[in-house]
C-alpha cells in the first residue's frame, strides 16, 4: 500500500523539539522467543496518547479498524495518537507506518509483526535511551520486511537495533552508540540492508551480520567507529557486501570469521568494496576479547574463504592492512566443513548431524582475493598471509594490482598471483608470526566498560529525507543493486 503523511504530521514535528565476532549467549541462537515487552512510558512532557478505539466487525467477520483508530490510515503517530513506540507497534497492522516525534523514549520494543516502518520524524532528536538498564532499543523477532528508520539509540546493555530469525530486514538512517553488545545487529537473517548509518561505542561490533549464507545483504554508506570491531560476521556470507563505508578508530575495522560456535560456517564469500579503513588501533574503546586480540588490524579475515577485498583505502595500522590469518577455535561444536560443502546453504547445514572435532579447531583463510586495494602505514605488513601450522602457499589466496609497501611473506604478489601460478619457493621470507599477537594481547589495553568508556559523542547525523511526507517503506524490496564496477577506491581524507 501507498500511504502519504497527512498534513498534521508536519505540524507536529514543527511544534515539537526535544533533544552508537561473536554473539553474546542470550541474543544467539535458531529460535528466539521475544521476551515480555518492557517498553516504558515516553517522557511525561509528550502529549497523553489518544485511546484506541475498538474496532468494528464485518459482516464476514474480520475486524477492522474503526475509523477514529489510530492506524486507520495506516500511520501511527507517537505519542500523538499512542503513547510509546510499543504500543503503536503493538496497535499497528503489516504495511502501516509509525511516525515517531521528537523526544526521548525511555523503551525496549519487541516487533513481531510483519512489514512495519518505524521512522523518526528526526534522526537526531528521537532518542531511544535505555539509561543502561534496558536490554535492546528495537528487537525485531521473526518478523519479516520491518524497516527502521532515522532515529537514535544509545544506553543499551545489549544492542540497538537488533533483528532476528527474519526474512527482509532495513535498517537506514540509525545512530546507534554506547551499546553493550552491537550497534546494529542481524543475526540469522537474511535479505537485508543497512545503509546511511553511524555506530559508536560498542564492545563487540558496530555492526554485525552472522550466521547466515546466503545473506542476500547489503552495508553501504556506514561509519563505525569507537567500537572493539567495526564490522564483525560470523558465519556469514553469499551475496554480502560490504561498501562504500568508514571503519576507523576501532579497535580493528573489519573483520569477518570463521567458527562452529555458530551455525552456518565457515564465513565465505563477501564482498568488500571501496571502503575507507583507517587507524584501527584505538585503546579506549570497549572490547570483547577477539577484539583485543586482532586490534590494530584493517581488514581481517580470520578463518574466512573466498571472500574479495577490492578497492579499499586502507592506512595506519600497527599490525596489518589488509591481512589473511587463521582463527583458532579451543573448544568447537561440530568438525570442519570440506570444500566441498561450502556452497551448502545456512538451511540445509543446520539439519546435518554435527561431529566431534577430537579437539580445537584452525580455521585458516582460503581462497580470497585481494585486488587493486590502496594501503599504506602498516607496521607490521601492508598485506599479508599467515597460519599457525599450515602451508600458506596451498591456501588458494591471490594478491594483484594492489598499492603498498610491505607484505608479509615479501614478495606477495609475486607468490601468489590472481592470474598466474602460485610460486613454489620463497615462502619462508618475511613470514608474519600470529602466534606472537596471542603473547601480546596480555599487555594490550584490556575493555573499558561500555557505559563509562570516553567515546565521542556521534554529533549531529544525516536526516533521512522527507521523513514526515515520505510514504512508507517496508523491507519488501532489498537490499538494493549495487554496481560494484563503478565503485573506484576512495580517496584519502583529509
Amino acid at each position: 500500500m501507498t500511504t502519504f503523511r497527512r498534513v498534521s504530521v508536519a505540524l507536529v514535528a514543527l511544534g515539537m523539539v526535544a533533544v552508537a565476532a561473536c554473539s553474546s549467549d542470550d541474543d544467539a541462537g535458531e529460535a528466539v522467543v521475544p521476551a515480555p515487552p518492557t517498553a516504558g512510558a515516553a517522557d511525561t512532557t509528550h502529549p497523553a496518547a489518544a485511546t484506541t478505539a475498538a474496532g468494528e466487525t464485518t459482516a464476514a467477520g474480520t475486524t477492522q479498524p474503526a475509523a477514529d483508530a489510530p492506524n486507520a490510515d495506516g500511520v501511527i503517530d507517537v505519542p500523538g495518537e499512542v503513547e510509546t513506540i510499543q504500543g503503536a507497534v503493538d496497535a499497528a497492522a503489516p504495511g502501516d507506518l509509525i511516525l515517531i516525534a521528537p523526544g526521548t523514549y525511555h523503551e525496549a520494543v519487541d516487533v513481531t509483526t510483519n512489514e512495519l516502518t518505524i521512522r523518526g520524524l528526526d534522526r537526531n532528536e528521537v532518542i531511544l535511551d535505555g539509561g543502561n538498564e534496558l536490554d535492546n532499543a528495537i528487537r525485531v523477532v521473526a518478523a519479516n520486511g520491518v524497516a527502521v528508520e532515522n532515529l537514535t539509540t544509545t544506553n543499551y546493555t545489549k544492542n540497538g537495533v537488533f533483528f532476528t530469525g527474519v526474512v527482509g530486514y532495513r535498517a537506514s538512517y540509525i545512530t546507534s552508540y554506547r551499546t553493550g553488545d552491537y550497534g546494529i545487529y542481524a543475526f540469522d537473517s537474511t535479505v537485508g540492508q543497512i545503509d546511511h548509518s553511524y555506530t559508536s561505542g560498542s564492545p563487540d561490533a558496530g555492526v554485525y551480520i552472522g550466521q547466515c549464507f546466503p545473506c542476500d545483504a547489503v552495508i553501504d554508506q556506514i561509519v563505525s567507529e569507537y567500537n572493539g570491531l567495526g564490522y564483525s560476521g560470523t558465519n556469514s556470507g553469499g551475496n554480502l557486501l560490504i561498501v562504500n563505508s568508514i571503519f576507523r578508530n576501532n579497535r580493528a575495522g573489519i573483520v569477518p570469521n570463521s567458527g562452529s560456535y555458530e551455525l552456518c560456517y565457515p564465513e565465505r564469500d563477501t564482498t568488500i568494496v571501496g571502503n575507507t579503513v583507517h587507524s584501527n588501533n584505538q585503546p579506549d574503546t570497549p572490547a570483547i576479547d577477539v577484539a583485543i586480540l586482532a586490534m590494530g588490524n584493517g581488514i581481517l579475515s580470520a578463518g574466512g574463504v573466498l571472500n574479495t577485498i577490492e578497492r579499499n583505502l586502507v592506512f595506519d595500522h600497527d599490525k596489518t592492512g589488509i591481512g589473511l590469518v587463521p582463527f583458532l577455535e579451543e573448544d568447537p561444536n561440530d568438525d570442519m566443513p570440506t570444500e566441498d560443502e561450502w556452497d551448502i546453504d545456512c538451511a540445509t547445514q543446520k539439519q546435518q548431524p554435527v561431529a566431534d572435532p577430537g579437539g580445537g579447531l584452525l580455521w585458516d583463510s582460503l581462497q580470497n582475493r585481494v585486488v587493486g586495494n590502496v594501503v599504506s602505514d602498516s607496521r607490521a605488513a601492508d598485506l599479508a598471509v599467515a597460519s599457525a601450522g599450515g602451508d600458506i602457499s596451498t591456501f588458494g589466496n591471490c594478491f594483484a594490482g594492489n598499492t603498498y609497501a610491505t607484505t608479509a611473506p615479501a614478495e606477495l604478489e609475486t607468490l601468489a598471483p590472481c592470474d598466474g601460478a602460485v610460486a613454489s619457493t620463497g615462502w619462508d621470507v618475511g613470514v608474519l608470526n600470529v602466534a606472537e599477537w596471542l603473547a601480546e594481547a596480555e599487555t594490550r589495553p584490556q575493555s573499558v566498560p561500555y557505559d563509562e568508556a570516553n567515546t565521542p559523542e556521534p554529533g549531529p547525523q544525516e536526516n533521512m529525507p522527507d521523513a514526515a511526507t515520505a510514504p512508507e517503506h517496508q523491507a519488501t524490496d532489498v537490499p538494493f543493486e549495487i554496481d560494484l564496477d563503478a565503485i573506484q577506491v576512495p580517496s584519502k581524507p583529509a
